[in-house]
């Protein structure tokens, strides 16, 4: 079958439009709740783009999300974004998932023993804290890593979400 003519995306570009679709939402969420506390005028307009292109980058990612293995429509609901324990542990869990990264990779750069023992270290901890975080997710329904259909959906909503979020 020629790739112009699949409906579905392929399950890891599922996976990975899930990633780049939960990682942008917490980040505009969190730029626009901080865009009051700037007082710079240049730095709120370096804010204000990024705000922009994060809105834009989300349209475009959310028309893929019906091409997506597992796709289930979701209603859309009305909840205050700024008590919602869910947006903070996924907060958290993409701070924790950079940071094993960055970890991971400042590893593989590191020619002195004693910091990449430190890297090391910290990496294993960085692992704890990011087991930590997803189980708590999980354990409260936030991430549910074993049901595509509503782990696309959460994402549908967090965007739509931190899309709808105001100024």
């Amino acid at each position: 079958m020629e790739h112009e003519e699949r409906k579905l995306l392929a399950w890891h570009e599922t996976l990975e439009l899930h990633e780049l679709v939960a990682f942008q939402s917490v980040g505009l969420m969190k730029l626009k709740m901080s865009l009051k506390k700037i007082t710079d005028p240049e730095l709120k307009e370096i804010y204000k783009k990024c705000i922009h292109d994060l809105e834009g980058n989300l349209k475009e990612l959310l028309r893929f999300y019906p091409s997506a293995q597992g796709y289930q429509s979701r209603d859309e609901d009305e909840e205050d974004l700024r008590e919602d324990p869910g947006f903070y542990a996924g907060d958290l869990l993409g701070l924790s998932k950079t940071l094993v990264r960055n970890l991971s990779v400042a590893i593989t750069e590191t020619a002195t023993p004693s910091l990449r023992k430190t890297f090391t270290n910290q990496l294993i901890g960085a692992i704890h804290g990011h087991e930590r975080i997803f189980n708590y997710m999980y354990k409260h329904g936030y991430y549910p890593a074993y049901d595509l259909g509503q782990l696309l959906g959460h994402d549908i909503k967090t965007a739509q979400k931190a899309l709808k979020m105001g100024l």
